[in-house]
């Protein structure tokens, strides 16, 4: 199993020292940021951890801010039971709730999905998991083959199938994730939704109608030739998992792997992007 380390930055003054201090980080593979009152704390998998090249950057040498950090590993957590103590439902206006089975509700939603995310991320609190059902809602899944590509608790891939869809693969490359997303299909009656265990290498000869990549800025870049060789012509691909500063480079290897630009969507400088294949 992979485990991941939380590095605590400390930085002053805090702005702008906190954005400059993401952006680079960014650009060193860091997976997922949450800002904290004095600094900001960020995720990466320990083995691709180097303390040699984080401290090599300008913020530490420079004299313009101070900075400091801490890091610890990050223990394995049971997300469900870190749901029912800390987390409400979340509703996407009228056409979404996401809850758990514990949650009580009210009032009608076109869909609803009820996960138990267990050790996988992805309870629907996100910014990009919102940003990519609000972009799902936008597309025509009637029929569709569809890609979930890091599909963490499974929710793109279950809402993909309640829009219409009718063959998903939900693929994640961390193996409790695979088998939380088939518990929670399992849970939803998403039965064409088939969870895999791997990473872009299985795509090879495969041929969808529809991509979702929810990942990071760095696979999808990596990996984003693979998914535009799987996509039938006319078909769509969304991304996220990335902040609004990444977007020309993702939108410049889109244009090189010969996506076409269709609309992009953000919130709080996360972004989701819809390309479409000729």
């Amino acid at each position: 199993m992979k485990n991941y380390l939380v590095l605590d930055f400390q930085v002053s003054p805090v702005e702008p020292g906190r954005d400059i201090l993401l952006a680079l980080l960014d650009n060193l593979g860091y997976d997922s940021f949450e800002e904290s009152p004095k600094g900001l704390k960020a995720y990466i998998l320990e083995e691709d951890f180097n303390a040699e090249e984080l401290e090599a950057l300008p913020l530490f040498n420079g004299e313009e801010f101070e900075i400091s950090y801490s890091s610890e590993k990050l223990e394995t957590i049971n997300w469900n039971e870190e749901w029912e103590r800390n987390y409400e439902p979340v509703s996407l206006e009228q056409r979404l709730l996401i809850r758990a089975p514990f949650h009580s509700i009210s009032g009608s939603y076109d869909h609803e999905i009820v996960i138990e995310p267990k050790m996988s991320f992805g309870t629907g609190h996100h910014h990009t998991t919102r940003l990519m059902a609000k972009a799902m809602f936008d597309l025509d899944f009637k029929g569709k083959k569809v890609l979930d590509m890091g599909t963490g608790t499974g929710i793109l891939a279950i809402l993909a199938q309640q829009l219409g869809a009718t063959d998903i693969d939900a693929i994640d490359n961390f193996e409790w994730a695979v088998e939380n997303t088939a518990e929670n299909a399992e849970r939803n009656q998403a039965d064409k939704v088939k969870a895999e265990w791997g990473d872009a290498a299985l795509l090879t000869g495969r041929n969808y109608d529809m991509i979702l990549a929810n990942i990071n800025r760095n696979v999808l870049l990596e990996d984003m030739k693979a998914y535009v060789d799987t996509l039938a012509s006319g078909g769509s691909i969304l991304f996220s998992g990335f902040f609004a500063h990444d977007f020309e480079l993702i939108d410049e290897e889109a244009q090189n792997q010969g996506l076409e630009f269709r609309h992009r969507i953000e919130e709080e400088r996360w972004q989701c992007v819809h390309y479409q294949k000729p």
